[in-house]
């Protein structure tokens, strides 16, 4: 049966349409055939809030004439977490592990915008020792890899193609058992601190991180035999999800997506950081602006992050045994931390240091721990390139031990306005392959 309502659909600025038809039960082909005799073609369907293309809580409102899509809109905040209200109330050094669950796909890269944010605002932006912006960046680009492993894999998985999802989830596997040897964890590591990394690499490292070099060498050129002349992948993404250059700088959209135009533009190389300018890759762009050149650009961008990652390799074992924290004990994160047997904590030589030999030791221990340390006054803008584009974070101090303010840009959140731009005028299949190509996680866009 179908009846006949107010229309419920429309926004707080547009008009309402004389009346709306709703689907409830019933044969379809009665459904359809007395939709056929009032001649009215405009159907109107809820795609989510659990959508195909995110496996996460998006909500899409088409507007359709047939196939064909007349109108989208996006409606976010299913998954609001308050993440950023509540750093407000936790101190500086905290704010690890709530930001890095933000992108939840590519948390490193949250944890060192943030942590760079609060440098900049406690003056030691070039204080930081030279082995701990080597990890970061190391952690950055691995995770940079994954994070496309992702995108390719789950793409492919919408278009029925399970192989390629395995084949991105096995080698990403791989890159979160590293992780999980370094930081003691898979994901929401709140390993990157502010001051530098909350713990050196184990001791067989830089061994483990040459195995994962050359299993990544060895698997990764398997994906793109997969999908990447496949007649029915370039049918479903070639000229599919078209947004141009003009349309990109309109909306703020940036990354892979930005890059599909044929521009250049990275921040590592626009406004490098982290010493990416002294790092020799390439800027990965492609020409044709759709859904086919973005996963170009993401599977290429791979192999330029694995460049970088045997180039830090190779400085590590230079830098080996030198600190990974700024030196201060008020600003010590927490403390001096190490991996044992029983796990992550502080290490022996520093419980010896202040429980039996310095007084002044232990009590600045016991105030960052309980207290945190303070921040001068002030705010500070900082953005990096992720995976997904420009990741930015604003921070406000008052000049107390928790965060006045923070706030994330992340470039999913701009890019799924630009939907729209790309969905209108296609097929409702290409709306699945056009927001896939967005690459949206819904924990950085609620936040």
């Amino acid at each position: 049966m179908s009846s006949v309502s107010d229309d419920i659909f429309a926004g707080p600025d547009e008009a309402p349409a004389d009346r709306t038809y709703t689907a409830m039960g019933g044969d379809w082909a009665d459904i359809a055939g007395s939709q056929a005799e009032r001649g009215d073609e405009t159907l109107v369907i809820n795609m989510g809030p659990q959508h195909p293309a995110t496996h996460g809580v998006l909500r899409l409102i088409l507007e359709c004439d047939g196939e064909t899509v007349t109108s989208l809109r996006p409606g976010i905040g299913f998954l609001h977490t308050g993440i950023e209200k509540n750093m407000e109330f936790r101190s500086w050094s905290q704010g690890s592990a709530f930001v890095t669950r933000m992108d939840y796909v590519a948390p490193i890269f949250n944890e060192v915008v943030y942590c760079m944010a609060v440098e900049r605002l406690l003056g030691i932006e070039d204080k930081i020792p030279e082995r701990a912006v080597q990890i970061r960046v190391l952690m950055m680009e691995l995770n940079r890899i994954s994070n496309h492993l992702v995108a390719i894999g789950t793409t492919g998985n919408e278009l029925g193609a399970t192989t390629v999802m395995m084949s991105g989830f096995r080698e990403r596997e791989m890159i979160l058992d590293f992780f999980e040897a370094v930081s003691g964890l898979r994901m929401n590591h709140a390993y990157i601190r502010p001051g530098g990394v909350a713990v050196d690499l184990p001791e067989n490292g830089l061994a483990q991180l040459a195995d994962l070099i050359a299993w990544l060498e060895k698997y990764m050129p398997e994906m793109s035999l997969l999908i990447q002349e496949n007649p029915i992948f370039k049918l479903r993404t070639v000229g599919v999800g078209v947004q141009d250059l003009t349309a990109c700088m309109a909306l703020g959209v940036t990354g892979p997506i930005l890059r599909s135009t044929g521009y250049a533009h990275d921040l590592r190389k626009a406004q490098p950081y982290c010493g990416y300018e002294t790092y020799d890759f390439d800027v990965v762009t492609w020409d044709t602006a759709d859904c086919y050149g973005r996963y170009r650009v993401r599977l290429q961008e791979m192999w330029e992050s694995l460049k970088i990652v045997k180039q830090v390799a190779e400085r590590l074992q230079k830098t080996a045994g030198q600190p990974v924290m700024y030196v201060d004990p008020k600003i010590g994160s927490p403390a001096d931390l190490t991996v044992g047997p029983d796990g992550q904590g502080n290490s022996n030589e520093h419980i010896k240091h202040i429980m039996g030999e310095s007084m002044e030791a232990l009590i600045h221990h016991f105030k960052v721990v309980t207290e945190g340390y303070r921040v001068p006054a002030g705010q500070a803008y900082v953005a990096i390139e992720s995976p997904k584009g420009e990741l930015g974070c604003h921070v406000v101090s008052d000049g107390g031990e928790r965060p006045f303010r923070v706030h994330m840009r992340d470039p999913g959140f701009n890019h799924l306005q630009s939907a729209p731009i790309m969905c209108e005028g296609g097929m409702i299949s290409d709306v699945i392959m056009a927001v896939a190509s967005i690459d949206p996680v819904m924990g950085g866009v609620d936040r």
